[in-house]
């Protein structure tokens, strides 16, 4: 993780943190450790290591933090279970060099299959891996959320960790 000061973005004495190749402000960010970090996405649903290639120490702290706010967002989202993803490498489907984990609070019910479980959630995003594989482009169908949306949510989230 890089903690420079930009010289350009929402402000010019905004600091960021580096995520792969993108800059994050720290109005994105809502929890930091001395080794890791948790913001908002820019797009919700789909030189940085691969998760193999993390040290002991970075592996570790990265779990702890998702650990945190997995918990303290289920709570946040009264999700009663979570989702945690990691894609690394490209065959895994991971599109930007970057080692992070995906939390997802979750509901019952809100992926359900016709035989009773809840484990849909990869389905759906087989079935919309294939609908882009048919001509659509990602950059149109998954649109940015503006600077807004992302420094709101993450005023939200920072609230919940003191």
């Amino acid at each position: 993780m890089a903690f420079s000061t930009s010289a350009s973005g929402p402000s010019s004495e905004e600091q960021y943190f580096m995520f792969g190749p993108y800059k994050v402000y720290h109005k994105e960010v809502f929890h930091t450790t001395h080794l890791t970090f948790a913001m908002v996405n820019l797009r919700p649903l789909l030189p940085v290591k691969r998760f193999i290639d993390l040290t002991s120490e970075e592996a570790t702290d990265l779990w702890l933090t998702a650990h945190k706010v997995g918990g303290t967002l289920e709570d946040h989202y009264q999700a009663s279970s979570l989702t945690f993803t990691i894609q690394d490498g490209p065959e895994a489907g991971q599109t930007v060099p970057h080692v992070h984990i995906h939390i997802l609070p979750r509901k019952a019910g809100d992926f359900m299959r016709r035989n009773g479980k809840n484990d849909c959630l990869y389905d759906a995003i087989d079935e919309k891996e294939k609908e882009l594989k048919q001509g659509f482009d990602l950059d149109i169908v998954r649109k940015d959320r503006s600077w807004e949306e992302r420094t709101q949510e993450a005023h939200v989230f920072q609230k919940l960790f003191p």
